[in-house]
């Protein structure tokens, strides 16, 4: 199993710990991951850091799809390929509704179609075959119809892309693991239990790689579950922060009737609590919603407390890698400790 680190925190103003990520890249961790919501993006803050590093493969995860053409897309992941001598990962994702409509400002559409067309439309610019045309239901390439011109003609890349830039998805409903297991590298799921992985994940990706063909499996798919890692020995003061995020996730991201983190709670056994956390946090109550999420549902998906009770943990992460369900564990912690320790036991 390899690792990667959590490059880029949200908040008032860009953060970077470029120390941690150089510590990283020194103890050998495999990438770094930047990422973006509705503020900064995630694709500045992956240049600063390639351009601050030597070895260390940075990806994004994720670039939102509705933010930017397939064409622009593939524009900055050849570009900075090249400017990084093949560092960098191509991370994508559909986002949710709130932020499509409600910050860029266009439809949700169909975002399973969307990422189907995304992709096949970045892999036919990266080969560089043949100039780009594609006529699907998301995207019409040239553009015709109202508003067009019709001097748009297909057009081939000046830049001589990699066609083996990795490119990954963030999925975790059922229907989005299939996608991924498609028509995408890897993927990038949330509150992964080692234990459980091979039920609620493992037959979804499966029906993706049969769908794909080919012999397409595990074996040549990357799967790159986000894991907080907080070392100290109280316990309780560590997982009420990372309390306080699952509850925004389970709780708020999304509406009511369409949460897909909701969802993947009552997949992964917290139907009753998952109901709890999403009817606090709906009403306002925070706090509330935070205390509400299990301690067992935290030490399922997250390391957290001393030392020596994340080294037993990390024996079934060992076993998920194993057998091939994880192929890098992305950590997202502020201690060098964390990540020495994790150097330690898995590289």
């Amino acid at each position: 199993m390899k690792l990667g680190i959590g490059a880029v925190g949200f908040g008032k103003r860009v953060q970077i710990n470029l120390d941690l990520i150089r510590r990283a890249e020194a103890l050998g961790y495999d990438s770094a991951w930047t990422a973006e919501a509705y503020g900064n993006d995630a694709v500045t803050t992956a240049t600063w850091v390639l351009a601050q590093t030597e070895k260390i493969k940075v990806g994004t995860s994720i670039m939102q799809m509705p933010a930017r053409t397939p064409a622009m897309t593939a524009m900055t992941a050849m570009t900075l390929d090249h400017l990084s001598g093949g560092r960098f990962i191509l991370g994508l994702g559909p986002s949710g509704p709130q932020v499509v409509e409600g910050w860029h400002g266009v439809p949700y559409g169909k975002p399973l179609t969307r990422t189907r067309e995304y992709i096949q439309i970045l892999r036919q610019i990266f080969a560089r075959e043949k100039p780009l045309e594609f006529h699907g239901t998301e995207y019409d390439i040239p553009c015709v119809g109202d508003g067009a011109t019709g001097l748009g003609k297909p057009l081939k890349s000046i830049l001589h892309g990699n066609p083996d830039i990795p490119i990954y998805t963030a999925s975790i409903s059922p229907a989005g693991l299939r996608c991924a297991g498609e028509v995408a590298d890897g993927v990038f799921p949330m509150m992964v239990d080692p234990d459980t992985f091979d039920e609620t994940y493992l037959p979804y990706l499966e029906e993706g790689f049969a769908k794909a063909g080919g012999g397409k499996g595990l074996d040549d798919f990357a799967v790159l579950p986000g894991v907080t890692v907080l070392v100290n020995d109280d316990i309780d003061a560590v997982r009420m922060p990372v309390k306080g995020g699952m509850a925004l996730y389970i709780g708020g991201m999304g509406a009511r009737n369409k949460n897909f983190y909701n969802d993947l709670a009552v997949r992964l056994g917290f139907e009753e609590a998952a109901a709890r956390i999403q009817d606090l946090f709906l009403d306002g109550k925070k706090m509330e919603a935070a205390a509400a999420v299990p301690d067992e549902l935290v030490d399922a998906v997250h390391l957290l407390g001393p030392k020596e009770r994340i080294r037993e943990r990390l024996q079934a992460w060992k076993e998920a890698g194993r057998k091939g369900y994880v192929d890098t564990m992305l950590v997202a912690t502020p201690q060098p400790e964390a990540l020495e320790l994790l150097a330690e036991e898995l590289l």
